[in-house]
């Protein structure tokens, strides 16, 4: 019962990311596919969520093994908010400012020093997100 708990959040992850594909593909907007995969990731979060929640309260009798339960499970989710939104931040600096120092140390060589700290700036917002889940996860146990 536990391997359909994992394979639910890998099935739709996989399958939202073939059908945004297919959608561009067939000339459906970018703009279509993102939001195709915004209302995936919702799905998928929501049955995360809920589900061991529901498993929890199904086998935890008293309410202190529950909260516990709880309270482990935020934490991951926690973790999990924390790398997955600084990584996305991350991304999102990294391809704004890799082109730039690309078309920078084009022009001017000089300039390579300079324009591989900013996108090196980019990528600490994502080793910061993953050091606080780090710190959250090693809080849990």
């Amino acid at each position: 019962m536990e391997f359909i708990f994992l394979a639910i959040p890998v099935i739709f992850g996989i399958t939202s990311v073939l059908l945004a594909d297919r959608a561009v593909k067939k000339g459906c907007k970018k703009k279509k596919a993102l939001y195709m995969q915004l209302a995936s990731f919702c799905a998928v979060f929501l049955v995360c969520f809920l589900c061991p929640m529901a498993a929890s309260a199904a086998e935890a009798t008293d309410a202190a093994a529950t909260a516990a339960t709880a309270a482990n499970g935020m934490g991951f989710i926690g973790a999990a908010i924390a790398t997955g939104l600084s990584c996305i931040g991350g991304g999102i600096a990294v391809g704004y400012a890799a082109p730039a120092a690309i078309g920078a140390t084009s022009e001017d060589s000089k300039n390579f020093g300079k324009s591989l700290i900013f996108v090196a700036l980019g990528e600490g917002v994502a080793l910061y997100g993953m050091l606080v889940s780090i710190l959250i996860l090693s809080k849990l146990g």
